[in-house]
């Protein structure tokens, strides 16, 4: 190697192309123990990781010291889910080094895109919940704000979708299989978590009496760092994974008396609590593992939490200034009565100075309102696993009771409806109760869905705490969902406006001129195609269909669920097919239908309508008279990975869930970023999205929540509906007859039961002949190339509020209050 060279190499730290080009050569050699003999793509894959974890690790170090330093207030982020997909890509545009990184694999005659390609989804969440969570850590590292991710590491992630003879089928999702090179082990970051036993009583020193949890099991919680990077300002902050051990080795003296296999089954058992993610819309009721799951990461999260805490400080009345907790839904909120057990039983406070701490250190967002998805645990496996917490739950709900009765005024029926415990032969803890209770902050995650917290389904605590409840709406990371999945139409809107966008998405509004130059409007459309093109090639490589990129890519992209009605744009798609039918030379445009989505693997309903979505695309795809112009496909395994390819090559985002059951929805925002237009319901985050783009630009149909709620009260009848509309009897009729099942009637008999005979809840047949208008009108728009290019441009423009730069800027404005640091 000459002088020269050697001069211009900063090994571990440089950030410049020889640098990190020499690096991913000593970690092959020196790390990997890999030559060109014998090295594979996943081995370069990791040296490549391994050169940018070095520059993170540094960046990191520095970060915490800061932190510390300047007696930073600290944000502890607690969700069970954290969807965040593969992180390449991800690190390399924090770093604004992807293109440096690329050049340098090229000199080594490397692929950066088949290396990119080697790293697993890491799935660590459902859906939604688990993506938001993960777009708020990159936010919060790229606004300085000093904050901690906790979660699981659970050792099987969301389940790997398979579509065999058009059903779903699980399977294990491995994606530790080869390791993760992202996440650093620190061993000595282990806390015991403790379960079952019995509630003590001991005196201290001075008289007083304290309670004591004895008698307990004990499980280990270690902690795995995986760095997060803001947008090059320097800063670093991380997401610490808790996973299950067993709090001791294998007992030697059972091991001897010829036990052995008893030993190792109960270290087994111990480290299960981490093993595997539950899936959505499961009914936890009575599932053990699930709330040893969720205690598990609040006493390992918190002990961690106070651990900092006393690094710094001897005085607890100082921890609301220095701490402050956000618990992602319902599952965290034992963080609560924990922080509470922590005061009285540790710390020997007195009942009102303990819960003042801990109402003003916490703070809850709710995500659903769906009542029977907020979270209910019997008493009796609280009591069981939790016996401490149960009687801090009673003691809590005692004192909250009493406050009701003096602000409300004493009547029974509210003072039971708004109980923390419910009554009865099998009583409940209601989690979300508890964490209004619990927080000096609760929110929703749109406008919509936080009104209606407050009108319907907490109206009676938002009665009482009317200061409390506060919106949040939802956001996106505009570096994943633009600048990183995006980069041909990323570059275009730098070249124009420059790159201020990138962490100020409100300046994409000076494109808004761009969207009347012909020039601009031509590149934006080709930047489309060419995405298009990209999808296209891997439907061809992954489902054996040859599909249009000139025709409308139609996209329904999200986790199955009978409220999101993927069964009407299904419905909607054999409307066209018979149409198409009856006259093969309709002029209309030529449309491809896309979905993809995981039903969880106990929703019966959900499944049956991913098997009748691959029925219906079996039928449409084959017919020579109707194949030209309508094409219906099911992607299998939506993952992080798949929606960065789908969401670029959209025409048309579907946003169709029933008015007044969807809390925000997020895939909206990021259809619209990326120059998709919406057909969607006055639902959720649509409403916000529709005052930001302008109501010309977004396609609006279906009954609105008042309305529903009003024709539930006058008595809905979906036979109305369908003995009204030709169109929708023939598509339901060719259900229920076996068309789309080779004549098996009895197939699809559950899906026409739910839309005729059992009251059609989610009001499919009632919006059904609006949304096919709407969709006739959309057809029409598409044939004017120019007007929808113009509509989608200016999509992209308006939809920077639903940046969560800016949601989380909101929590910290209001709830947190942290500083926002820098080390550029």
């Amino acid at each position: 190697m000459s002088k020269k060279k050697t001069t211009s190499v900063n090994t571990r730290s440089g950030m410049d192309k020889d640098s990190l080009r020499e690096d991913i050569k000593l970690h092959l050699r020196h790390t990997l123990a890999k030559d060109e003999y014998s090295t594979t793509n996943w081995d370069r894959y990791k040296s490549v990781t391994l050169t940018i974890m070095d520059r993170l690790n540094d960046r990191l170090l520095n970060t915490q010291q800061h932190y510390y330093k300047t007696d930073a207030k600290r944000v502890y982020y607690l969700s069970m889910e954290y969807l965040i997909g593969r992180l390449l890509d991800n690190m390399l545009v924090n770093l604004d080094v992807r293109d440096l990184v690329a050049e340098a694999l090229d000199e080594l005659d490397l692929s950066y895109e088949d290396i990119r390609d080697q790293e697993w989804d890491a799935g660590l969440g459902n859906g939604g919940l688990g993506r938001l969570a993960a777009c708020f850590l990159d936010s919060m590292a790229t606004l300085g704000i000093p904050a901690i991710g906790h979660g699981i590491r659970y050792d099987y992630g969301i389940f790997y979708q398979k579509i065999q003879d058009g059903y779903q089928v699980e399977r294990p999702d491995l994606w530790l299989k080869y390791g993760n090179p992202w996440d650093t082990v620190r061993p000595k970051v282990q806390y015991p978590v403790e379960f079952y036993g019995n509630q003590g009583v001991q005196e201290s020193s001075n008289g007083n009496t304290y309670y004591k949890w004895e008698n307990t099991h004990r499980v280990k919680a270690v902690a795995y760092d995986t760095p997060i990077p803001g947008y090059d300002n320097g800063i670093v902050n991380y997401l610490r994974l808790w996973k299950a051990e067993s709090s001791s080795s294998i007992d030697l003296k059972s091991f001897n008396q010829g036990q052995y296999i008893d030993a190792v089954r109960d270290n087994q058992l111990e480290q299960n609590i981490s093993r595997v993610l539950y899936p959505n819309d499961k009914v936890f009721v009575g599932q053990e593992l699930r709330l040893k799951q969720e205690y598990f990461l609040v006493s390992a999260s918190m002990q961690d939490i106070i651990r900092r805490f006393k690094k710094q400080y001897n005085d607890f009345t100082k921890f609301p200034d220095k701490v402050s907790i956000q618990c992602n839904d319902t599952h965290p909120n034992l963080a609560i009565p924990e922080l509470m057990r922590h005061l009285l039983d540790e710390e020997h406070m007195d009942w009102d100075k303990a819960w003042d701490i801990t109402v003003d250190s916490m703070a809850y967002t709710n995500h659903t309102l769906l009542p029977e998805a907020l979270e209910k645990w019997p008493v009796s496996l609280v009591r069981n696993l939790l016996p401490r917490h149960l009687n801090i739950i009673y003691e809590i709900n005692r004192r909250f009771l009493d406050d009701v009765k003096v602000k409300l005024g004493d009547d029974k029926n509210l003072q039971s409806r708004m109980s923390i415990v419910s009554e009865g032969e099998q009583p409940v803890v209601h989690m979300a109760h508890l964490g209004i209770v619990g927080a000096r902050k609760v929110n929703g995650v749109a406008a919509m869905h936080s009104r209606l917290l407050k009108k319907s389904m907490f109206k009676d605590f938002a009665e009482m705490y009317p200061d409390k409840f506060t919106n949040k709406t939802n956001g996106i990371t505009p570096r994943r969902w633009l600048k990183q999945c995006n980069p041909a139409l990323s570059g275009l809107i730098s070249e124009k406006i420059g790159e201020d966008w990138v962490t100020d998405l409100d300046e994409l509004k000076k494109i808004n001129e761009y969207a009347e130059d012909k020039k601009f409007r031509k590149q934006f459309a080709d930047i489309k195609l060419e995405n298009k093109k990209r999808l296209a090639d891997y439907i061809k490589e992954n489902n054996h269909l040859d599909v249009d990129p000139k025709s409308m890519f139609d996209i329904q992209i999200k986790r199955i669920h009978e409220y999101k009605r993927q069964l009407m744009a299904a419905l909607h798609v054999i409307t066209l097919y018979n149409r198409l039918k009856e006259n093969p030379d309709l002029d209309i445009s030529p449309r491809t239908v896309i979905f993809a989505g995981k039903a969880a693997p106990g929703y019966t309903m959900a499944k049956l309508h991913i098997k009748l979505i691959n029925s219906i695309a079996e039928i449409v795809n084959k017919d020579p008279d109707v194949n030209k112009k309508l094409k219906c496909v099911f992607l299998q395994n939506y993952s992080v990975t798949l929606a960065e390819k789908l969401i670029p090559a959209a025409n048309l985002s579907e946003q169709i869930s029933t008015a007044g059951m969807e809390a925000s929805g997020t895939g909206n925002m990021k259809f619209a970023l990326n120059g998709a237009l919406t057909i969607g319901t006055l639902d959720g985050a649509n409403v916000e999205i529709k005052e930001e783009v302008g109501d010309e630009n977004i396609f609006i149909f279906g009954l609105e929540e008042e309305e529903i709620e009003q024709v539930r009260r006058e008595g809905y009848n979906p036979w109305d509906y369908y003995n009204s509309n030709a169109e929708l009897k023939q598509a339901v009729d060719q259900i229920r007859d076996g068309f789309f099942s080779n004549g098996d009637k009895s197939l699809f008999e559950p899906i026409i039961n739910a839309l005729l005979h059992e009251g059609d809840y989610f009001m499919v047949m009632a919006d059904y002949e609006a949304y096919v208008k709407k969709q006739d009108e959309i057809s029409d728009a598409f044939k004017d190339k120019e007007e929808w290019n113009r509509k989608a441009i200016l999509n992209t423009a308006n939809i920077g509020k639903f940046s969560s730069d800016r949601t989380i800027n909101d929590y910290n404005d209001e709830i947190w209050k942290a500083p926002k640091e820098s080390l550029k």
